[in-house]
């Protein structure tokens, strides 16, 4: 037998695959439900841990602190997936769970920053960076657990449940504010109910515990240390071993930007956006969105069945192009979807403003000058606007212009609102009419449809791309530095540029980048042909050296 090569090992049932499947899935719906859920309840978390005058700001630090968990998705898949391929994928995977649940119940158990100043934002910061080690490890050791148990040719189809049961955990988290919503008053839910999907992580935990303690190690990896086969050090032999510098430089850019960008777009955008600029009524909302998740799941497994027969490559390659053509028709015809008289205004009575120093700053808490306080208080009401190159320190929507430099800082928006509203503006919540939300459901899934084709098949993808002995690491590393920095930045990058240019559809631009580069690097790295192991593949060398 050649030096790494994985020893023949017996091949699971029908019953234990399935088994497998369900408690891998179940673990990953409950992980993600944990990490999703701050993003599900943002405004909610901003008005508690992150008080500002700049309403603006405080989305934004919200938006950050979502982004400094995925921030350290990287670290973990270093320390998990160092673990994973010395120690086994099952026991590091229960790790990391049992590390999620305990920081999401956590953040249910925060006093306010009302309560204890400064160290309520600073103690969220910590347990999301918990949230986002355990994260780095969770996905790599559940894809690679349920890939190592798959026969090859329905490898797409059985790993594309772990892809599905992202998208699980997104629809959970909505389903349980949904609930909590219905048996909280309001006012209540917004003071201290919110706490309550947090809490209920122990609870899932327990579950998961439960599932996931009833498997048995990877046959892979179980042949592989019988053998003595396993890495020394799985980090190290990642980035020497021939030809991983450039799998893993496709494996970051040409699949994860793609599929990750793509996906908080589908779903983290879409939330954001109905919320904020178009001003629907936030029940309607999280129904949409929930229905949406709930169908749209069902794509990740067609495309992971349908990757087994075309190969990995094709689907992601349609679903980026699909995606550059399709991302900004959709939102256009979300938008006047849920909110028409939204653009109407927008094109009866346009916004322009003009005056000295006119700069936004979005993460200031003042702004330095009175236009940049203007420009504060036209973002936060969600209008649309341009800055003229002018002196005079005038507002003008459509044919009407008011002078704003003199308003009082306390009833200065207030003010700039009833000139809005004197001007055809509407700030009252919005419920579409039902033909509308059917349409936006409609909408939202195409959004799906466009994340499935990217990520439906990149367990499979990711697993059969790297040697056994080191594959944990290696897929681990490029997918959470693109998660977590690529995607994981992306509602603060998007956030802030629509910020910074008054346009709700701005944000677009940035997974339009992202998208983009990675077809590109996609089509150049990615393997032709039918899904195959690495030790199948011919690729050189077939077998991992072993390090000195």
């Amino acid at each position: 037998m050649p030096e790494g090569a994985v020893t023949p090992h017996r091949e699971p049932s029908e019953k234990e695959i399935r088994l497998v499947i369900a408690a891998s899935s179940a673990g990953t719906i409950f992980e993600w439900y944990d990490f999703f859920i701050y993003g599900t309840l943002a405004a909610l978390i901003g008005a508690a841990f992150f008080p500002s005058d700049n309403e603006t700001l405080e989305i934004l630090l919200v938006w950050a602190g979502f982004a400094v968990g995925f921030g350290f998705r990287p670290l973990g898949a270093i320390l998990f997936g160092f673990l994973g391929d010395r120690l086994g994928r099952k026991y590091t995977f229960l790790v990391t769970v049992t590390l999620m649940g305990i920081a999401t119940a956590g953040v249910g158990l925060i006093p306010s920053a009302a309560s204890i100043g400064i160290a309520a934002p600073l103690i969220v910061i910590g347990l999301r960076i918990l949230q986002g080690l355990a994260l780095g490890g969770e996905y790599g050791g559940a894809a690679i657990y349920v890939a190592e148990h798959a026969p090859p040719e329905k490898r797409g189809f059985y790993t594309s449940f772990i892809q599905a049961s992202v998208v699980g955990g997104f629809v959970l988290s909505i389903a349980v504010v949904i609930a909590c919503r219905a048996l909280i008053p309001a006012d209540d839910f917004a003071a201290w109910g919110w706490r309550f999907p947090f809490l209920l992580s122990i609870v899932l935990l327990f579950i998961s515990l439960w599932m996931r303690l009833k498997l048995s190690e990877s046959p892979v990896f179980q042949a592989m240390k019988a053998a003595g086969e396993t890495s020394a050090n799985p980090f190290k032999e990642s980035l020497t071993y021939p030809g991983n510098p450039k799998r893993i430089f496709v494996a970051l850019f040409g699949i994860t930007g793609v599929l990750t960008t793509i996906w908080y777009t589908a779903f983290f955008s879409g939330l954001s956006f109905l919320r904020g600029p178009m001003r629907v009524d936030e029940g309607v909302v999280e129904w949409m969105l929930l229905i949406a998740g709930t169908l749209s799941m069902g794509f990740y497994i067609v495309v992971g069945k349908w990757s087994d027969r075309v190969g990995r490559k094709k689907p992601i390659i349609i679903g980026a192009i699909a995606a550059l053509a399709l991302l900004f028709p959709v939102f256009w015809g979300i938008g006047a979807l849920a909110n028409p008289g939204l653009q109407d205004n927008a094109r009866a009575a346009p916004v322009t403003i003009s005056g000295a120093e006119c700069e936004y700053d979005p993460f200031a808490e003042v702004q330095a000058s009175a236009c940049g306080r203007a420009l504060q208080d036209l973002t936060a009401l969600g209008v649309p606007y341009a800055i003229t190159e002018d002196a005079r320190t005038e507002l003008a929507i459509g044919s009407a212009t008011y002078g704003y430099e003199a308003l009082p800082e306390d009833t200065r928006r207030a003010i700039i609102q009833s000139w809005l509203e004197a001007n055809g503006y509407s700030f009252e919540r919005q419920t579409p009419p039902l033909a509308s939300i059917a349409g936006i459901i409609g909408l939202l899934l195409v959004l799906g449809l466009l994340s499935a084709l990217t990520y439906g098949s990149v367990a499979a993808l990711l697993s059969e791309m790297f040697p056994a002995r080191i594959r944990y690491s290696s897929m681990s590393i490029p997918y959470h530095i693109g998660a977590g920095y690529l995607g994981g930045f992306l509602p603060l990058i998007a956030g802030y540029i629509v910020a910074m240019t008054g346009n709700a559809y701005s944000g677009l631009w940035y997974t339009m980048a992202v998208v983009g580069f990675g077809l590109v690097v996609a089509w150049w790295g990615l393997p032709e042909g039918p899904p195959r192991d690495f030790e199948d593949s011919g690729q050189d060398p077939p077998a991992s050296p072993v390090l000195p």
